[in-house]
């Protein structure tokens, strides 16, 4: 991928903002667990940069995925959990803009928000993995309006969002909302998984304190540890698995990288990781340019292509 300059990437992600179409995750637009929830919805502007590209939200109530559509899809769609440390999920530094250099490859992105597992909502800490089950079951339904293969939807997710897509990879059977009507009747396992500087473990030393604060709180007990652990959550039905990180990463430590790519290699599934000597935490496209993990839309893409 050459080099853009961030002035031509805020350029791409008007573009793609000016024609995306949003709708909800849930059939109510709040889903049934924010019944519970005191939170109040914010969008917070310019809170990853200065631009009108750098929003994010806190006090998610009413879940909803922003369609970015190529011109000439591919039949592969990717649902995109955004990172935020379980605290706020930003919107377009891992979201609007991926859209124009996966959108030229023929992928379908689905952006979502999803509910924060310390909102008090019903589903407590599986709150977003309520929101990322439901969302992948509707894509699944819904694949025609898209031109999508249902059995090529996959996902990406970005710090705590790569462990909401994580917990879908491992946890897609897991029951953690009622039935609602047919769309539940449809398997929210992922084709496959990209996940980018994601959190993945529970474990001390090599947990990020604030996810895991947000999750299982200070004093969690083994079994909290251990659920919420993905890398012991996988199993050989796991997905195939993309992983993505910066080795100097201060925030999330490469090491959530390195487990997740242990045990699914100790499994059989198939894995392939990515690591990059610079990059520290959260590059995504923008701050990834003038470095070498700025190619990694590329490699991405490219393994994807093998995947499905």
């Amino acid at each position: 991928m050459k080099h853009i300059s961030t002035q031509e990437l805020v350029a791409l992600m008007q573009d793609a903002v000016d024609r995306c179409a949003t709708f909800p995750v849930w059939p109510q637009g709040e889903a049934p667990g924010a019944i519970a929830s005191p939170t109040v919805f914010q969008l917070e502007e310019n809170h990853t940069g200065p631009s009108a590209f750098d929003r994010s939200v806190t006090g998610v109530r009413a879940p909803q995925i922003t369609v970015y559509a190529p011109e000439n899809p591919n039949g592969v769609g990717i649902l995109v959990t955004p990172g935020g440390s379980y605290r706020r999920v930003v919107l377009d530094k891992e979201g609007s803009a991926l859209a124009p250099f996966f959108n030229a490859r023929g992928y379908t992105l689905f952006v979502m928000t999803y509910r924060l597992p310390g909102d008090g909502h019903t589903e407590g800490a599986n709150a977003p993995l309520a929101d990322v089950q439901r969302a992948m079951r509707t894509l699944r339904a819904r694949a025609q309006e898209w031109q999508l293969d249902p059995e090529r939807l996959g996902i990406m997710g970005f710090s705590a969002g790569g462990h909401a897509a994580a917990s879908l990879g491992t946890r897609y059977a897991e029951k953690v909302y009622p039935v609602l009507d047919d769309i539940d009747g449809f398997s929210a396992r992922p084709a496959f998984m990209a996940l980018v500087y994601p959190v993945i473990t529970m474990r001390a030393e090599i947990d990020h304190p604030g996810s895991r604060h947000e999750l299982i709180g200070d004093t969690p007990a083994e079994q909290q540890i251990h659920h919420y652990s993905l890398e012991e959550r996988a199993d050989s039905n796991t997905p195939p698995t993309f992983l993505l990180h910066a080795v100097d990463d201060p925030a999330v430590k490469v090491e959530n990288s390195v487990v997740m790519f242990s045990a699914l290699r100790r499994l059989g599934v198939p894995v392939e990781m990515h690591l990059f000597e610079q990059g520290a935490h959260g590059f995504g496209i923008r701050d990834a340019q003038g470095l070498p993990a700025a190619v990694w839309p590329d490699l991405m893409m490219n393994w994807i292509e093998t995947k499905v």
